[in-house]
C-alpha cells in the first residue's frame, strides 16, 4: 500500500512539473538589470511583465537581476522590459516615465543609474492602458 502511495505521489509531481513547463512553448531565456529595491518592488515588476504563456519574469531583490522566460513566438524582451518600464521600474535599456517613477511608493523608489543614450523612456499617453499603446506602434 505504501508502495502505491508513492507511486501516486510520484506521478503526481512529475505531471506537476510537466505542467508547469509547458506554460510558455518555445521558451527562450534572458537575464537582465532591472532597478528596483524590495519585496513590493518584486511583485510589482512581476505583476507588470508576467503574462500567460507568453511571458514569466522572475527578478531577485538582491542582485535586481530578472530572468525573462517568454516565448518568442508572442513576446520578446523588448515588449516585456516596456510593460515594466510603464510599471515604474528602469533597465539598461528601458527608461521609466518620471510620472510612472513618481507614483512608486516612497520605499521603492530607486536611485536611478546615470543611463546613456541609447535608453529609451516609456510613457504612456493619459488614460490610454500601456497595453493598447504597444499595439499601435
Amino acid at each position: 500500500m505504501k508502495s502505491l502511495i508513492n507511486n501516486v505521489m510520484a506521478v503526481i509531481l512529475l505531471l506537476s512539473v510537466t505542467f508547469a513547463s509547458a506554460q510558455i512553448k518555445n521558451a527562450k531565456t534572458e537575464t537582465v538589470k532591472i532597478y528596483g529595491n524590495c519585496e513590493m518592488c518584486k511583485k510589482t515588476i512581476e505583476k507588470a511583465a508576467n503574462v500567460k504563456g507568453e511571458a514569466t519574469v522572475i527578478w531577485n531583490v538582491d542582485t535586481k537581476m530578472a530572468t525573462l522566460t517568454f516565448d518568442p513566438a508572442k513576446t520578446n524582451p523588448d515588449e516585456i522590459l516596456r510593460r515594466i518600464a510603464a510599471a515604474g521600474y528602469e533597465s539598461d535599456i528601458y527608461l521609466a516615465s518620471n510620472t510612472a517613477y513618481n507614483k512608486l511608493p516612497h520605499c521603492c523608489q530607486y536611485d536611478k543609474p546615470v543611463k546613456n543614450k541609447q535608453a529609451e523612456s516609456i510613457t504612456t499617453p493619459k488614460g490610454v492602458p500601456f497595453c493598447h499603446q504597444m499595439k499601435s506602434e
